[in-house]
């Protein structure tokens, strides 16, 4: 009776779990809210004036997510692009424009990234002019001291070159009544990185006082969601240390966060995108101070802050610095590190395991540039961790027989001192060490394991190189969730099954193998054991069907290669599989004599009487 109450607990917290993890997939990974066929598009906006906010929650890759919103963007955006008046950017990892009025950069999309698996989707947009509801950009200017008049968001500027392209860069000019000449130089190279040159001449017959600043200016309503694992919201490097700790609610609720040290870098990240202004790190360069600030109910900016710089008459005074706009592919941050910005790959939030999960993505990187398909890059992986673990394999398989050899032994410590726990512990204990047996090394390569599945959970939650990776057949999306769902017959049905009853051919693949991977593993002594172990592939099914198709992938890949393993070290241990045999008979007819005890008696008849 106390073995079938184990085993009713044990369903009922595994129905409370699958629930709980419904509820949580819901809250960590909520689905993007599809814009309705003709949504009415919501009042115009103008130029500068942010949008309605929206109460929908991020998702995980982030951007718009009210129809009316996505409509007003694009009803936005069309009219301040057309207002002209723009230089146009043009290079393999970016395309825009530069807006004349105020010198912004507000205008950006990522070339080499669409923003679904459609071909003929839209490239991703980071940057959005100002007032438009994905309102994101970044300016350069000045601060005049003592009454000197410095450039603002409402100076038209002078251009000098017609496209920013790598081979071609622009320079913007505007002079104020005093005789100083303001310049901003922009040079882009071929993926993400705008060189920004400020420069002022003074003509005048007098010293001027100036303060130069970078910012970048962003909404939230476009942020992808910040979760325990995987930052979103602002980032910085600082004296070399790069932050996680604060987000959007932290600089909202203090109006502003100044974090200690000269900033390296600082700006904004999403899951996949980074916005970020890095200051020039020559020597002698004038090394900023940094800071978050809220400047509207959902509008933040990032300032590089720059001491007040005096030019004498005849002088000019120069500053740089870079802006990086685009997608944190690992190679590309690297680069960047080697000329000069520090520690930049680390906005990839590898966490505290990063020295393993970078060679982790390091090997699978490089497996996939060699087959060209992630897919088959981590099963080349899962093999390559498996070959690496065989030894310890082998191992565990000696050690469960050196267990099944004292099986007769335990039973009879068991016996004698079944009343006294406390003793029959002690006896157990020196019966292993006698025995140089060690019952945890069958938990070993489990252990070994959890280090490698987290290192590529991570690696496929992070990194951009696996966003809309296809694998063969169905699997579009390495990234994303199998597609494919048993209870609306494979799509056919015009329903979406909440996430513990989505369960979809790779999530039945992964129940089956850890099924026959069970079944080949010697059996529990506790027939409760045994019985709760039985539902553990299933249970796992529906856990499971929800995570990134490539991990199911691994997890089948690896299922597969532990059953031909254990077949073949059943083949070096004969004993082993007789001795399990015997044990499953033995639980067998102890759970027939449970049944049996635990039937109720049926009274003996009494005779009948006339």
């Amino acid at each position: 009776m106390e073995n079938q109450r184990n085993v009713i607990l044990a369903m009922v917290l595994m129905a409370l779990m699958l629930v709980g993890w419904d509820l949580g997939m819901r809250y960590y990974y909520p689905a993007p809210a599809k814009p309705a066929a003709g949504a009415p598009a919501a009042s115009g906006s103008a130029p500068g004036a942010p949008a309605p906010a929206s109460t929908l929650k991020p998702t995980r890759e982030g951007g718009l997510q009210a129809p009316a919103d996505v409509a007003l963007e694009k009803k936005d955006l069309a009219q301040v692009l057309a207002a002209g008046h723009r230089i146009p950017v043009d290079a393999p990892g970016l395309k825009g424009s530069i807006n004349l009025l105020g010198g912004l950069v507000d205008d950006l999309t990522l070339a080499r990234h669409r923003e679904t698996l459609d071909k003929n989707s839209q490239p991703v947009r980071l940057f959005s002019p100002a007032g438009t509801p994905a309102q994101h950009f970044a300016q350069v200017g000045w601060l005049g001291q003592n009454g000197v008049a410095a450039p603002g968001p409402d100076t038209m500027w002078q251009a000098e070159g017609a496209k920013l392209t790598p081979a071609t860069p622009v320079t913007l000019k505007w002079t104020n009544p005093t005789g100083q000449t303001f310049a901003i130089r922009y040079a882009i190279d071929e993926n993400y990185m705008i060189t920004v040159t400020q420069a002022v001449t003074n003509v005048g017959a007098a010293p001027v006082a100036l303060k130069p600043f970078a910012l970048v200016n962003r909404t939230d309503r476009t942020a992808s969601l910040d979760t325990w694992n995987v930052h979103s919201g602002p980032i910085a490097a600082f004296d070399g240390a790069v932050t996680f700790d604060t987000n959007y609610a932290d600089v909202k609720t203090t109006g502003a966060v100044s974090p200690a040290g000269s900033a390296n870098w600082i700006g904004f990240t999403d899951i996949y995108w980074l916005s970020a202004l890095i200051p020039d790190t020559a020597s002698g360069a004038v090394q900023p101070k940094g800071d978050f600030r809220s400047v509207a109910p959902d509008i933040f900016r990032a300032d590089l802050i720059y001491p007040v710089a005096t030019v004498a008459p005849g002088q000019t005074a120069t500053q740089t610095v870079r802006l990086f706009a685009g997608a944190k592919e690992n190679n590309v941050l690297e680069a960047y590190e080697k000329q000069g910005a520090t520690n930049l790959s680390l906005s990839i939030d590898w966490g505290w395991f990063r020295w393993f999960e970078k060679p982790i993505f390091w090997l699978l990187d490089s497996l996939f540039r060699a087959v060209h398909n992630f897919g088959l890059a981590i099963i080349l992986l899962t093999v390559i961790v498996r070959g690496i673990m065989f030894p310890v394999a082998q191992r565990q398989f000696s050690s469960m027989a050196a267990m099944r050899a004292i099986q007769p032994k335990l039973k009879v410590i068991q016996e004698r001192f079944k009343d006294d726990k406390q003793k029959q512990q002690q006896e157990i204990m020196a019966l292993y060490k006698a025995e140089g047996v060690n019952p945890l090394a069958g938990c070993l390569p489990i252990f070994l394991q959890i280090p490698v599945f987290f290192a590529l959970y991570k690696v496929l939650v992070l990194t951009i190189e696996m966003r809309h990776q296809p694998f063969y057949g169905w699997i579009k999306d390495l990234s994303a969730p199998d597609p494919l769902h048993v209870l609306n017959l494979f799509g056919l049905l015009p329903f979406t099954p909440p996430a513990f009853l989505a369960i979809g051919v790779l999530a039945i693949l992964l129940g089956i193998t850890m099924w026959a991977q069970f079944k080949l593993q010697p059996a529990a002594m506790d027939p409760a054991q045994q019985q709760v172990m039985a539902l553990m592939p299933w249970m796992m099914m529906f856990v499971m069907a929800p995570f990134a198709a490539g991990l199911l992938i691994y997890w089948i890949t690896s299922n597969l290669l532990t059953i031909a393993q254990q077949k073949y070290l059943y083949s070096k241990h004969p004993q082993l599989k007789a001795q399990a045999s015997k044990d499953q008979l033995d639980i067998d007819r102890v759970v027939a004599r449970e049944q049996k005890a635990a039937a109720p008696k049926t009274p003996p008849r009494k005779p009948k009487t006339r």
